[in-house]
């Protein structure tokens, strides 16, 4: 494997990890924002 195409090798790992790192902090909102909704109603009756 040649240096550049280890470069990209990495670089696409790196991309990898920081996508699946901002999936999942967006999930995360995505089920807080769900869960303080659902709180919400059950509180406020």
């Amino acid at each position: 494997m040649s240096n550049n195409e280890h470069f990209q090798a990495e670089e696409m790992a790196l991309r990898r990890r920081r996508s699946r790192r901002t999936a999942l902090v967006v999930g995360l909102i995505a089920v807080a924002v769900y869960v303080g909704f659902i709180l919400s109603g059950v509180l406020a009756s």
